[in-house]
């Protein structure tokens, strides 16, 4: 308990004491509304999922929601490698301490049980569990059955510790993953005829409570194992240097200096981690349409809501990437600026990027004309304005992240509180609040295609005057030229 006491000291003061407290302080509460946010969704979810299920004509709700139980584990795992910080504090600073390395290890591992993204599922869990109950449900099967679930989370918990390390281990589990949804989807196998039996075995006999305690204790084991095995300065924590295969992206060449600039920021994302789960999440955003455009969920029904989706299924890569500009040159920033190079050109290569993704992701995503036009016509009038406008708003206010990035770290594409400020929060405001603003003036005074087709016509206005915008850029860039350069060499 001591040591525990020690650790938690250490963390308070590391937070306390760091030069950017308070903007920690003011993002750690902005956190904490988003988390209230998702909280209320997983109780009104945890609540109402006893009734959608009888609604759907479940003959047994709780049957019905193990038959889905799979996709749900599967959809929090993914949604750890994402988001989640791997469970390590420190860790260089604490090995130079007399802590013992065990105990730093069990201390990490503690911190990480009681990380947002297992308490969040209690949320769900305890209240359908409490509707199960008022519904003459057994209470011990009832409590076998939500102790053997949240073990799994727990279990997916430690997994996240190998799906981090290894991109072909994530890789892998997403294609066993997507084809058993598109093979479930299209009916040629089901495989929740074989999982829904385990959960559904969780209720009838507690027993069966062995699975999935064992598996954690094993999933414990082996994360403490792996972290006792790459604790060292000299090795498991150094800096890897790799080999890498040289490629040319001679397609590029003839763009002249704008080309070489391109063919930098591809070798970049080809060669390090960070800027790959970039591109990773931005293809996963391809799918956040179907959300909407089913009709699966009565809250996003909406059409501004479906608006809204529009602007992130074209946009993910624009958000991920675009958004730490010029971060991800951090490293080599200072010798950037002693390069015969135009600003113009090296912020015109960026907007080159961050559009050709765009154009990639609308063409990608021109399957949702088999949901229906409608849906396609969100997708493409979100494209327009991410190609019109938000690709020089995600520049602009990436003129004010001003943390360096670590391109070969694991941290996540969602980038590091550190790199967030009040001024990039309120800067992102305008990429989402403005093209749905224009949308429902357009949707409430005509009708929805004229909203569409009005968005479209605004976002063309940034194509217009392409050239006046980039140069506004410039000279922001220029402004903020000597902040940013002091911002990535007080380190």
């Amino acid at each position: 308990m001591k040591t525990i006491r020690q650790f938690l000291y250490l963390e308070w003061n590391a937070f306390k004491r760091s030069p950017t407290f308070e903007t920690n302080l003011a993002i750690k509460i902005l956190m904490g509304l988003v988390a209230l946010y998702f909280i209320a969704i997983f109780l009104a979810i945890g609540v109402g999922v006893f009734f959608i299920a009888e609604d759907a004509g479940a003959a047994d709700p709780l049957v019905w929601v193990n038959k889905f139980m799979i996709y749900y584990l599967a959809a929090d795992l993914f949604m750890r490698y994402s988001m989640q910080k791997m469970p390590i504090t420190r860790i260089k600073q604490l090995l130079l301490t007399p802590l013992n390395k065990n105990q730093i290890i069990r201390f990490s591992l503690l911190k990480s049980s009681f990380s947002f993204f297992n308490i969040i599922h209690l949320f769900f869990l305890i209240p359908f569990s409490v509707v199960l109950i008022a519904h003459d449900y057994s209470i011990f099967g009832v409590l076998s059955w939500f102790l053997g679930v949240f073990l799994l989370i727990l279990s997916s918990n430690y997994l996240n510790v190998f799906v981090n390390s290894s991109d072909r281990i994530l890789y892998v589990a997403s294609l066993i993953y997507i084809v058993l949804a598109v093979s479930h989807y299209m009916g040629y196998f089901d495989i929740t005829l074989f999982t829904a039996p385990f959960f559904d075995a969780l209720y009838q006999q507690p027993l069966y409570l062995i699975a999935p305690v064992a598996l954690l204790f094993f999933m414990r084991y082996r994360a403490v194992k792996f972290f006792t095995n790459h604790m060292f300065l000299d090795s498991g924590l150094a800096q890897k240097e790799e080999s890498v295969r040289n490629i040319d992206f001679d397609f590029l060449k003839r763009l002249g200096s704008l080309g070489n600039l391109l063919t930098n920021d591809m070798r970049m994302i080809v060669r390090n981690k960070r800027p790959k789960q970039a591109v990773i999440a931005g293809i996963a955003f391809l799918f956040y349409g179907l959300l909407f455009y089913t009709d699966s969920i009565e809250a996003y029904e909406a059409p501004v809501m479906k608006m809204f989706a529009g602007i992130f299924v074209t946009g993910g890569f624009l958000f991920m990437f675009g958004s730490y500009v010029p971060s991800w040159d951090s490293a080599y920033y200072p010798l950037l600026m002693t390069q015969n190079l135009s600003y113009k050109d090296y912020l015109k290569s960026k907007w080159a990027l961050v559009v050709f993704a765009v154009i990639f992701s609308t063409i990608l995503s021109s399957l949702y004309l088999f949901i229906s036009l409608e849906a396609f016509g969100y997708i493409l009038a979100g494209g327009f304005f991410n190609l019109g406008l938000n690709a020089y708003l995600v520049i602009f206010s990436g003129a004010f992240v001003k943390v360096p990035v670590d391109l070969t770290s694991g941290k996540k594409p969602f980038g590091d509180t550190q790199a967030m400020n009040t001024k990039t929060m309120l800067l992102s405001l305008p990429k989402i609040l403005f093209p749905i603003g224009v949308y429902a003036l357009g949707y409430y005074t005509v009708g929805n295609w004229f909203g569409i087709t009005l968005l479209i016509l605004v976002s063309l206005l940034g194509l217009l005057f392409h050239n006046k915008i980039l140069d506004a850029l410039v000279k922001l860039y220029k402004r903020e030229k000597y902040d940013t350069l002091a911002s990535y060499t007080k380190n």
